[in-house]
């Protein structure tokens, strides 16, 4: 009982900043424009302070795991592909498919899994948590460009064209950015001066409140209704059946350290990512049924979440099931 009040102290204050996003969009009156400029200022400053952080203090060597990048990596793809068949299922539409696939597959793996699963699991974890962040977001900002083309998304450009741009998104995206020059520091073993090792040191440690806030916010703001039908069946293909696919592949490969497993099936099990709703909204597909889709999985996380880490946290989870 005590490991479970313990797990619930972890996480709650997690889910409390979200709720007080929630709380404030729904009962303080301000204009919508202003979540611009606190999207930019996650994307593009805070939260690649974060991960460069992250990265810049690892040894090279730690980072290098290609059996641990293709499971997890791979885990995340087959979670795509059963959310996209959800959502073709529903909805018959190629463009709305991709977003039920990217509701059913991509954690909040930027906003609450750093500071969450090291809280949770310590420092040991850092290294795997940038890993699966790096790599999931290079698969689903490579497939969601290539398909929503193909939907019509944007605008109809000759094949190589396209290849470019989205190999161009993929390389200037701001985390991937701050993750490569994490990695150069780290090999390179570079500090920062002390005055900008300072500002990225405070720039980091606002990303994940400001980030919660924001995705409360967010779903404050969206318009309330009955779910549609596919939201619950997406919902359990991201909180239950994509850790579980983490689980079985990180053992059929083998000799992972547990942390690196353990790291690998929360990170799965979080909640649908804000990234879901500014995706759909950047296309205009599916705007409402992201925004459901990121409301009921962080509701359901709650309960999913908590009981991963307590399977983990007791020992009832081992991890490896074919030792």
């Amino acid at each position: 009982m005590s490991e479970l009040v313990g797990l619930l102290e972890l996480i709650a204050p997690f889910f409390g900043l979200i709720a007080i996003g929630f709380a404030c969009a729904k009962f303080v009156r301000l204009e919508r424009s202003g979540l611009a400029w606190m999207q930019f200022f996650l994307i593009y400053i805070a939260l690649p302070c974060l991960f460069f952080r992250l990265v810049a203090d690892k040894p090279l060597e730690e980072l290098a795991n290609w059996s641990y990048i293709a499971a997890t990596t791979t885990a995340t793809a087959c979670a795509f592909a059963l959310a996209f068949a959800a959502g073709w299922r529903y909805t018959r539409e190629l463009g709305q498919s991709v977003m039920q696939g990217v509701a059913g597959s991509y954690s909040n793996i930027g906003y609450m899994g750093p500071p969450l699963i090291l809280a949770a699991l310590g420092p040991a974890a850092a290294a795997p948590v940038v890993l699966i962040f790096v790599f999931d977001n290079l698969l689903l900002f490579s497939l969601v460009p290539f398909l929503m083309a193909l939907a019509g998304g944007e605008e109809r450009r000759g094949a190589l064209r396209s290849a470019g741009q989205v190999l161009w998104r993929v390389a200037t995206h701001p985390f991937n950015v701050a993750t490569l020059l994490g990695v150069t520091f780290s090999f390179f073993s570079l500090q920062l001066p002390t005055t900008l090792d300072s500002m990225t040191l405070w720039l980091s440690n606002a990303a994940a409140p400001s980030a919660l806030f924001l995705l409360g916010v967010t779903v404050g703001l969206a318009k309330s209704g009955p779910p549609p039908p596919e939201v619950p069946v997406l919902v359990v293909i991201k909180l239950v059946i994509h850790p579980l696919l983490v689980w079985v592949l990180l053992s059929a490969v083998g000799n992972f350290d547990p942390m690196w497993v353990f790291a690998a099936i929360v990170m799965a099990a979080l909640p649908p990512a804000l990234n879901i709703f500014v995706i759909s909204t950047q296309y205009g597909v599916g705007v409402e049924r992201a925004s459901a889709c990121v409301l009921v999985g962080t509701i359901v996380s709650v309960f999913t979440l908590t009981a991963f880490l307590w399977l983990i946290r007791t020992g009832l989870m081992p991890h490896d099931l074919f030792p």
